[in-house]
């Protein structure tokens, strides 16, 4: 079996697999305007951070579309308001600014509208090529990290279905899977909408992963009988201190890490980080509509009236990340490290 991509782009028309119809659907959508391209990423049609951010520079290529003919003045105005509304379609997930700025990079050296909207197609595509082979090189690393321990724990959904191809925290077991390298995964269940019971269980299965199914209050348990060596997460922002956003529950499995001494992990492109912020306390954390807790599916589960509390994200403070796992190597989650990981960064950019 293998792993559906998420989202293709065939002769200017972008499709999605729509992730909330998984495991029991599977279906491709066409997102035909930039509302479209909202309303998916809103309603987690798409969702992961690397798949937002490539999502919405399609968006933005799709948009540019409509004002073939304008001046350029007035195609700056307006892609730049297309720019702000995605934008404002998830706030914790930085890659998917970081692919609207670049999208909008393009823009500034550009006189000719036609010129412009195709290269801001070209830009999005590069994107999402760039993605599939810095997932698998997150993936290489990892498994030289992981270095034989085959027992490993994850929350949430950080694979395939949640970049262009491979995943960040699940890429070592699908290239462990190709080399011959078997994993036994426990994928915690992932309050509120399921994540890793829906995606996970689903994508894994499609490589011929061993997986199993835990509620998220089964971690601690769970490391403790089944031997569990590592833990691998995904990350949806990462401040300049090392502190990580992701699924909320990732910060317990965290701290239950250092609990039992096993290597917590955090899997992400360099494109999560975000360099202007000094530390988690700065991250916006996403709630989400209390439905997702009192219902499942059409029917409620609590009582009338009751108050929720549903943040999608938590933040994991640094001194409980033992490393964190990018496309250009392992780095320890410390403020001096990576200042200097940026700053190199910056060199390759400038």
């Amino acid at each position: 079996m293998s792993i559906p991509t998420p989202i293709e782009w065939q002769e200017g028309r972008l499709k999605i697999l729509d992730q909330t119809l998984l495991p029991h659907q599977t279906r491709w959508i066409e997102l035909e305007t930039i509302e479209d391209v909202f309303e998916a990423i809103i309603q987690l049609k798409v969702r992961g951070a690397p798949a937002i951010g490539i999502t919405a520079a399609y968006g933005l290529a799709i948009a540019a579309k409509k004002y073939e003919g304008v001046d350029i003045e007035t195609f700056h105005l307006r892609i730049h308001e297309d720019y702000l509304y995605l934008a404002g379609s998830r706030p914790t997930a930085v890659n998917l600014f970081w692919a609207l700025d670049r999208m909008m990079k393009v823009i500034e050296t550009l006189y000719s509208t036609e010129e412009t909207i195709i290269s801001l197609e070209q830009e999005a595509k590069k994107i999402h090529q760039e993605d599939e082979e810095i997932c698998r090189q997150i993936g290489e690393n990892a498994l030289s990290l992981l270095n034989g321990r085959k027992k490993v724990l994850t929350i949430c959904n950080a694979g395939t279905i949640a970049t262009g191809k491979y995943g960040t925290a699940l890429a070592p077991f699908h290239l462990g899977k190709e080399k011959g390298v078997d994993f036994q995964v426990y994928a915690c269940e992932t309050r509120p909408v399921l994540q890793g019971a829906r995606l996970t269980a689903w994508e894994l299965q499609q490589s011929n992963v061993d997986v199993t199914v835990i509620t998220d209050n089964m971690a601690a348990h769970t490391i403790a009988t089944k031997g569990i060596e590592a833990i691998i997460v995904g990350a949806d922002r990462i401040a300049s201190n090392g502190d990580t956003a992701n699924k909320i529950g990732t910060w317990q499995l965290a701290i239950l890490a250092n609990y039992f001494q096993i290597p917590f992990y955090v899997a992400a492109p360099l494109s999560t980080f975000d360099f202007s912020i000094a530390s988690g306390a700065d991250i916006p954390i996403e709630e989400r509509l209390a439905e997702e807790v009192t219902h499942i599916g059409p029917n409620q589960i609590t009582p009338e009236g009751t108050k929720v509390f549903n943040p999608a994200f938590d933040v994991t403070t640094a001194n409980l990340i033992t490393a964190i796992i990018t496309e250009k190597g392992i780095f320890k989650a410390d403020r001096n490290k990576l200042a200097q990981l940026n700053k190199a960064e910056e060199g390759v950019r400038a």
